[in-house]
């Protein structure tokens, strides 16, 4: 006598692969992007190169577009002239204040960037950047520094630049 056969088991199917459809979430095939609710002509889905391509462009524009802000934003501002009038003892022991006057020669009000620096060290190791209070078009103002390096002997170099 011989055994009883086994039944043949039936082999587990794999799931298809599945992504959601782009406007409605619905399971959809790895190669479709929309389902028949969504696209009932079957039209073609639009290429992933458009798609890329349309976002590209439009970040493209944008930083033109921001880039032309930026540039009408601070046109007219500057160039600065810059120079020590006065230098006296700082507040605590070893430090310089330098009176410093900038002037706007543009014609839109702006901040100044400066470089102090001890001319004897020709700004390598003894310099600082120092931004001036807005100046008004064609204006000069004046403002302290208080720098560690230099002496009063010897009045500091100030160069100052726009934005």
């Amino acid at each position: 006598m011989t055994a009883p056969a086994t039944p043949a088991q039936p082999t587990p199917r794999q799931p298809a692969l599945t992504h959601a459809c782009a406007r409605c979430g619905a399971p959809v095939p790895l190669d479709v992007g929309l389902c028949e609710r969504c696209n009932p002509l079957g039209l073609k889905d639009s290429a992933s190169s458009q798609v890329h391509g349309s976002v590209i462009l439009a970040v493209g524009v944008a930083i033109a577009g921001l880039a032309i802000a930026a540039h009408f934003a601070v046109a007219g501002i500057g160039p600065f002239t810059a120079k020590v009038t006065e230098m006296h003892p700082g507040s605590t022991n070893g430090t310089v204040v330098a009176t410093i006057s900038v002037t706007n020669e543009g014609t839109a009000a702006g901040t100044a960037t400066c470089k102090v620096s001890d001319p004897a060290d020709r700004g390598i190791d003894n310099s600082d950047i120092v931004y001036s209070p807005r100046v008004a078009a064609g204006a000069t103002i004046t403002f302290d520094h208080e720098a560690r390096f230099g002496s009063v002997d010897r009045p500091f170099s100030v160069t100052c630049t726009g934005p």
